[in-house]
Formats: structure tokens, C-alpha cells, sequence
């Protein structure tokens, strides 16, 4: 009793007057993150925080040209630092410094100015600038020029107004800050800028974006958009639909799922909200009204890839970085002044409804060629649906049970479907050959977000075969219930799915079967971005003070000339040959992945068919073709004598 009552006196004593901090201008911004750009990370990931800082600055452009002011926007990244120059209206100039570096100030909360905008209402640039090592703003208005220069988010310097011949708009640069509690070492990947800047130019018709040299610009509108992002062959034209505050496009492709894309004010909805809902559900019963038939919704959306952009005033998001709509109304009940919106009162869901009901049932009436096509595309998944039901029930029973029965399932406590908590985006699931691998992972792993998934060895090359034929396969069959992605990734239990196999012939057979099984049932999970592949090093190279863990050879050559020839070289031939205090680094804050992607012009279906399918003759001449016979160079056989 006596200890307890000393730890209250010593724990009242240290909270004191001294123990209250008031964080001035954006150092709020600098100690959490995460509350105003969702992750950090080093640029490998697109949703990486140095590709939000990108998004914010862009998006404010975005708004001016949506005010119809400026048509044009210049984007450069040199290196590490951005310039994004835009030709609206420019920043207002006696307030320059303060829309860049005081939280919650800016024109959006004026509707009248920004009606529909995209940015983060008086947080985006600021942001941005605290986050930065350097950010300069300049403002062009009417033959003058306003400069103001910061560092880490402070002042430096604020320049007087000074002529100058430049059209109107704003001039932003930025260096995001290579600080290791920050972004660390990171670099921009092109490929993931320009599917950004290309989704700009898709929703916003008319706008030429400039980067590094490079013309983005759409004609089309989502037509572009989905005509891009469709992988498989389309069984008909895309249908593409437009209203004043709202924008469809849709088709129905061969592979499996379902596919969208999702936009408000011009912001992509990575996670969908109340429109992409409301599109699913009304596209699908609209179609089920016009053939007048019993079809199951699941049935008439299976295959389908679909994209939406309606306008909102004043949207609401559920979460900062704005990944998912909220709102459940097309705007608010009225303005600041008490007047009602012409959209006032109407929900989402009734406003897309409306839309399609009117709109795609006039185009399904009108196109009988493109109708008898998607009847049949219907029959078939039904068909193919209850063929899967048709699985015998005591592997349907396994499946859904797989949380309490699943021994191949080492689970995590947090998961990406989670309603509650901020810790969803981090849940992972790794994907393990055999019993050796996965308990190096188990005994390493953080239990709170990342699960485990073994493998009994090589899974079935399921190509050919159709989901019922495959569903029979115990391993596929528990491990799409582990991942819960049997109807859709709305339920998605873990972000990011590894494939961790072991870097040999082996091991990269194993990648490629689970990439087939992947690629030909459950696309839209690799193109959303969340299937990876896990980097583990191929050798350790430590001396009596310092190990390093080497991924590549050029690595291992560099590891041995900064120890010395003396130092002990180990390589690693598989995953369960790392102790599982080793593997902790391999798949902490500093995991190494690389994200598989897919595009269009990879041609899926013949891809899957070389590489998977029965032309054993052609794959052989192909092989013999290619084949490279590596020599053991005179430092591998003096490695080899050492060890």
C-alpha cells in the first residue's frame, strides 16, 4: 500500500504546469502526421503522404479550373522538389501568407467562392507546407506579384509586392521533409503520378495538365477512363451516360468481380461511400426492371467495371485524405444566408437512381444489339453462381468458419474491414509455403495487424477451371474465406495481401500459381492495389560490430567492402532459415514489398494462357530461348571456400 501511495505522489508530482504544451502555427501538423495526410511511407505505395501532399497542392488548381478560371496546370518534379504553377485567379495577395500557413483559412468555406471544390477546406496547402523542408507561394494577380518563403512550415521570408508580366494564378514549390520521423528516404514514381494526373483530366474535360514535359489531356471523359482501365475483353460497347452533376460509364468485361471507380468533386473515392453504393445497387435494378426477370443483383454485376462522378456541395468524407464519401445528402438543407440549394433536401442514392432509372433504361430500350449481349453475360454468372453453391456443404461450412478452424490461419487481432479504430489501413495478411517459413513469420509478426496464411506447398494451377471447380481445392477454398473477397472486396479483411515465398525456382513457381489464382478470379483486388510481393535479403554480411542484410548482389559486393574480406558472408536459402529475430526487421516499419500491378496493355488473357495454360511446347522453346547459365565468379567460389 505504502509503494502505491509513492507512485501517486511521484506520478502527481511530474504532471505539472510545465507538462502543458501549446503547439504554435503547423507544429501540430509535424508531431501527427497522420491525422492530415494518412500514412507517411518512402513513395513505394500510391498512397503514399508524399503523393497526398502532390493531391492537395493540385486539387486547389483543380478548383480554380472548375471555377472556370485557367485551363492549364504545370507540374515538375526535379529530383525531390514539386512546382505545380495553375492560371486562375491567384491566391489573394494580401493574404498570401496566411491561406499557406494558418489552419482552417481559406475561400472554401465560402461557398459562393468555391462551390463543388476538392481541396481540404483550409488544411491542404498548410499541410504541405509544414511538412515540407522548403515551400515558396507566389500569387499573380493583375500585373503583381505577392512571395512568401517557409521552412518546415515557418516564415522565412515575405516578400514585397513586386510587377511582374505572368498571367494570373498561383506558383507553388515544395521539398517534402527527408527527416526520419517524416518521409525518410523517398523518391516520387512517375507511373503513380501520371495515373493521378490522367484521373484529373478524365473528370475534368478541357483541362491540359503539363508534366515534366508530358500533355495529359481527355476528350472523353470516364469513357477514357474506363476504357483504360479495362483488362479483360469488353462483351460491348461502354455505355456512357451524362447529366449536369453526374457522369456514368459502364460495361461488362469477361473476367470475374465486380470493378469500380469513384469520384466526388473531381476526388477519386478509393473506398467507394453513398454514390458508388447507390451505383451498384441502381444500375443493377434498373437492368433487372428492363428484362422483367428474377435475377439476383450479384448475378447482373458480375464481370462488371463501372465508374461514377457526381458534384456535391460541401461533401462530407470519412476520413481526412477523403477516400470515401459520407454524405448522404447532394447538399446541405441551405446556405450561410438561409436559402436553400436547388439540390437541397435530395439524397445521393435517390439522385443517381433517378439518373439511371431515366438515362439507362432510355439506352437499354435503344440498343437491342448491346442487350441481348449482357442477358447472356447475366445467364452465365448465374449459371456459374449456383454451380459454386453446388460445392458440398461441409467445404462451404469449412470456409465460413475459417476464423475458429482455419489451422492454416494465424490471424491478426485488427482487420481492414474493421468499423472501428485508425489502424485498418495497416492490417496485411502473408502468404507462406509450408510449415518452416510461416513460423519464422508467426513468431516475428505483429499480432495485432498481420496474419499469416500457409501453404501446404505448390497450390493448384486452377487455370481453366471455373470457381466452382476450384472452391473444391481445400487451399483456395479457405484461403478467398480468410480473405473474404468471395462476393466482392466491400468486406476485404486485410489491405495488403503478401505473397512471402522463398526466392528459388520453387518459390517463384508458388508466386506464380498464386498470381494466376489471383489474376484470373479476383482482378479488381490486384488492380486495387492490394496484392504485393514480400523482399527478403539473400545474404547477411556482419563483422564482430555491424550485419547487414543484403537483397541483391550489387548490395552483398558493397557489404563486403565496407567489412572487409574478413567478414562472415551467410546466404539465405529460404524463409525458414531466418530466426524469427532476424525476420522482425524484414517485416517491420522498413518491410520491403513490391506491389503487383495490372494493366491494360499487359493482355491478361493470353498472358494466363502462355505461361498457364497447356502449350507446354511453346512455354519449352520459349525457355530454351531465354535460358541464362550463371558461372560462379572467382568471389562466389572464394565465398564458398570461406564458409
Amino acid at each position: 500500500m505504502d509503494e502505491l501511495t509513492s507512485l501517486a505522489t511521484a506520478n502527481a508530482s511530474t504532471y505539472t504546469d510545465d507538462n502543458v504544451i501549446t503547439l504554435e502555427g503547423l507544429e501540430h501538423v509535424r508531431l501527427r502526421p497522420g491525422m492530415y495526410i494518412g500514412k507517411l511511407g518512402d513513395g513505394s505505395s500510391a498512397d503514399d503522404g508524399i503523393y497526398v501532399l502532390l493531391k492537395e497542392v493540385v486539387d486547389n488548381s483543380i478548383d480554380e479550373f472548375r471555377m472556370k478560371c485557367g485551363n492549364t496546370i504545370e507540374i515538375t518534379i526535379k529530383e525531390r522538389t514539386v512546382s505545380v504553377r495553375d492560371y486562375g485567379r491567384g491566391i489573394p495577395q494580401g493574404k498570401l501568407v496566411d491561406c499557406v500557413s494558418i489552419m482552417n483559412t481559406g475561400a472554401k468555406y465560402d461557398t459562393k467562392s468555391f462551390q463543388k471544390s476538392v481541396g481540404l477546406n483550409g488544411v491542404g496547402n498548410k499541410a504541405v507546407n509544414a511538412l515540407s523542408s522548403n515551400f515558396t507561394a507566389i500569387s499573380y494577380r493583375d500585373g503583381m506579384a505577392k512571395r512568401a518563403d517557409f521552412k518546415e512550415g515557418k516564415l522565412v521570408k515575405e516578400y514585397d509586392l513586386e510587377p511582374t508580366t505572368e498571367k494570373n494564378g498561383t506558383f507553388i514549390q515544395f521539398t517534402p521533409d527527408t527527416s526520419p520521423n517524416l518521409f525518410g528516404n523517398y523518391n516520387y514514381r512517375n507511373d503513380y503520378i501520371e495515373t493521378m494526373l490522367r484521373n484529373y483530366s478524365y473528370l475534368n474535360q478541357g483541362l491540359v495538365l503539363n508534366y515534366n514535359g508530358q500533355k495529359i489531356v481527355s476528350k472523353n471523359g470516364l469513357f477514357d477512363l474506363l476504357n483504360e482501365k479495362c483488362t479483360g475483353e469488353i462483351l460491348y460497347p461502354i455505355v456512357h451516360l451524362k447529366g449536369e452533376d453526374i457522369e456514368v460509364a459502364f460495361t461488362h468485361s469477361d473476367q470475374y468481380g465486380e470493378e469500380y471507380y469513384s469520384f466526388v468533386n473531381g476526388q477519386h473515392t478509393t473506398q467507394g461511400g453513398t454514390h458508388q453504393t447507390a451505383l451498384k445497387e441502381h444500375i443493377a435494378r434498373t437492368i433487372k426492371d428492363f428484362y422483367g426477370k428474377s435475377f439476383e443483383l450479384q448475378d447482373i454485376r458480375g464481370g462488371i467495371v463501372a465508374t461514377i462522378s457526381i458534384n456535391v456541395i460541401e461533401p462530407t468524407f470519412e476520413s481526412q485524405t477523403k477516400i470515401k464519401l459520407g454524405s448522404t445528402n447532394m447538399a446541405p438543407d441551405h446556405d450561410k444566408d438561409g436559402n436553400a440549394y436547388p439540390l437541397s433536401g435530395i439524397s445521393v442514392n435517390k439522385y443517381v437512381g433517378d439518373f439511371l432509372k431515366k438515362e439507362l433504361d432510355n439506352y437499354l430500350h435503344k440498343n437491342p444489339e448491346m442487350t441481348e449481349i449482357l442477358l447472356k453475360k447475366i445467364q452465365d454468372t448465374e449459371r456459374e453462381r449456383k454451380a459454386v453453391a453446388n460445392v458440398t456443404k461441409q467445404e462451404r461450412e469449412r470456409a465460413k468458419k475459417v476464423n475458429m478452424h482455419n489451422r492454416k490461419l494465424r490471424d491478426c487481432r485488427i482487420h481492414f474491414n474493421d468499423t472501428r479504430g485508425d489502424r485498418q489501413s495497416e492490417s496485411c495478411i502473408f502468404i507462406t509455403e509450408g510449415d518452416s517459413a510461416s513460423g519464422s513469420i508467426t513468431k516475428s509478426r505483429d499480432v495485432n495487424t498481420q496474419a499469416v496464411f500457409s501453404l501446404r506447398g505448390k497450390p493448384l494451377n486452377c487455370f481453366g477451371m471455373n470457381k466452382g471447380e476450384t472452391f473444391k481445392n481445400e487451399e483456395f477454398n479457405l484461403l478467398q474465406a480468410a480473405l473474404n473477397i468471395e462476393n466482392g472486396l466491400e468486406d476485404l479483411r486485410y489491405n495488403k495481401v503478401i505473397v512471402a515465398t522463398d526466392a528459388d525456382d520453387d518459390g517463384m513457381h508458388i508466386r506464380l500459381l498464386l498470381m494466376n489464382f489471383f489474376l484470373q478470379f479476383y482482378p479488381e483486388l490486384v488492380k486495387a492495389g492490394h496484392v504485393y510481393i514480400l523482399q527478403t535479403p539473400l545474404f547477411r554480411v556482419r563483422d564482430k560490430k555491424e550485419t547487414c542484410y543484403c537483397y541483391t548482389d550489387e548490395e552483398r559486393i558493397n557489404a563486403i567492402n565496407k567489412l572487409g574480406a574478413r567478414a562472415e558472408i551467410t546466404r539465405f536459402k529460404g524463409l525458414g532459415e531466418i530466426s524469427p529475430d532476424e525476420f522482425k526487421h524484414f517485416i517491420g516499419k522498413d518491410m520491403r514489398l513490391d506491389q503487383v500491378h495490372l494493366h491494360k496493355e499487359d493482355a491478361l488473357a493470353s498472358l494466363l494462357r502462355f505461361y498457364m495454360g497447356e502449350n507446354t511446347q511453346d512455354r519449352q522453346s520459349f525457355i530454351i530461348q531465354n535460358l541464362r547459365i550463371e558461372q560462379d565468379t572467382e568471389e562466389d567460389l572464394l565465398e564458398n571456400e570461406a564458409q
